[in-house]
């Protein structure tokens, strides 16, 4: 049976980054008896502000290595046992991967898992695991020369993709870049394309390109999962997205849980080959040109959207954190599916863009949110988080709006 609280001998957990996402894990282990530490480098992150666990600020690992290991050393000692070490970004993700041999000593967490997690990291060697083992892709090149991308080029079916290895790279690039902290960029033309790499390349010459997956929002699925140090898998879920912020190749904002048998063993059979180990969200996607599951990115982490698991009876960072401790959980299966799992932040601004596009009704846009809904970001135990949430997204919200109907006007 699985536990249903944390014993009071059981060791406390440390979850790398207290984004949103990583502040949920901490509100889920939490409620479980689970005592929760936060560390980031963002002082500004949410966790900061919230009811649930202590946080601290870290020293930034990409940066300050050393200042990191010192500090995590120190964090463990100070909580007088070895706790377990969550993930919660891909910045924690590759400082897990880059440190593991000196961290595991202070904290507990999966071998296996890390080095897996970290070259899962990259989408470099994401997309090239993926088609080492058969998971279908779209046509992707690795880049890291405007020669190259003429390769790429000469023979591609746009429109293209043009994306950092990792996110933090283009968060990276020079105060007013206009790439900056930007996912991807899409581009119609071979010019476009060019013309985007030419920005980035005195900066980040090494990219991604790839030729988009066609079809809408609604058109992209997500396998939630959590995968036991034996390999065997002990929770998973496919939820189907219905909008996306920005739309079109952003991040989920509407999801509702759905029965996907085709997604959910392409995506299992895809872990179990890796021997994969943790909490993963796999981002497919089906073609409309010819109904083909196709692979938009591996999250090997807690993500955003799998905050929607939870929800679904298949509670991902319990299950985790039972593994890690030897408490080898048996598996979970989802057992609720009519409701819809919704961030405010990613969704509002969202919205009219979708009207502009023409692509949304008032009358889909009310349904998405009558009852039964769940929130990624809104939770009234935690009032200063959700105060800051909708400032943020009331300002966003606005200043979409403000910008399509200055569009339409012109």
């Amino acid at each position: 049976m699985i536990p249903e609280r944390a014993k009071p001998e059981w060791p406390p957990v440390v979850v790398a980054s207290v984004f949103q996402t990583g502040l949920n894990l901490m509100r889920d282990l939490e409620r479980r008896g689970v005592r929760a530490v936060g560390v980031d480098c963002h002082p500004g992150h949410e966790g900061f502000r919230s009811r649930y666990g202590k946080s601290f600020v870290c020293p930034d690992p990409d940066l300050h290595p050393d200042r990191w290991l010192d500090f995590m050393r120190d964090l463990s000692s100070k909580l007088g046992t070895k706790p377990v070490l969550i993930a919660a970004s891909d910045q924690f993700v590759s400082a897990m991967g880059l440190h593991a041999r000196e961290l595991r000593k202070y904290f507990t967490f999966s071998d296996a898992a890390v080095e897996i997690q970290a070259k899962l990291g990259s989408k470099e060697q994401q997309y090239a695991l993926a088609g080492a083992h058969g998971f279908p892709c779209p046509r992707t090149a690795y880049v890291q020369s405007a020669a190259e991308l003429q390769d790429f080029v000469a023979a591609a079916r746009f429109p293209c993709l043009l994306k950092p290895r990792q996110h933090r790279e283009w968060e990276a690039l020079p105060e007013g870049h206009p790439l900056r902290g930007r996912k991807l960029i899409s581009a119609e033309t071979a010019e476009a394309l060019l013309g985007y790499y030419a920005q980035v390349e005195p900066h980040r010459p090494e990219v991604m390109v790839q030729e988009i997956i066609a079809g809408g929002d609604d058109a992209k699925y997500c396998y939630l999962s959590v995968y036991a140090s034996d390999g065997s898998r002990i929770g998973a879920c496919v939820v189907r997205e219905f909008r996306a912020y920005p739309i079109q190749f952003g991040s989920a904002s509407v999801v509702e849980p759905v029965e996907d048998r085709e997604i959910e063993t392409l995506c299992d059979q895809f872990l179990r080959a890796i021997h994969y180990v943790g909490i993963c969200e796999i981002e497919v996607k089906r073609d409309q040109r010819d109904g083909k599951v196709r692979l938009i990115e591996v999250n090997p982490r807690v993500s955003g959207t799998g905050d929607c698991a939870i929800y679904t009876g298949v509670e991902v960072g319990w299950l985790h954190y039972l593994d890690l401790i030897g408490c080898s959980p048996p598996p979970v299966t989802p057992t609720r599916f009519n409701f819809r799992h919704i961030t405010l932040r990613r969704d509002l601004p969202s919205i009219p863009r979708y009207f502009e596009q023409g692509t949304i009704t008032w009358r889909e846009l009310i349904r998405s949110y009558r009852p039964p809904v769940v929130f990624f970001d809104f939770d009234l135990r935690d009032w200063r988080v959700t105060a800051m949430t909708m400032k943020m997204t009331a300002r966003e919200t606005i200043g979409t709006a403000l910008r399509s109907w200055g569009l339409r006007c012109w």
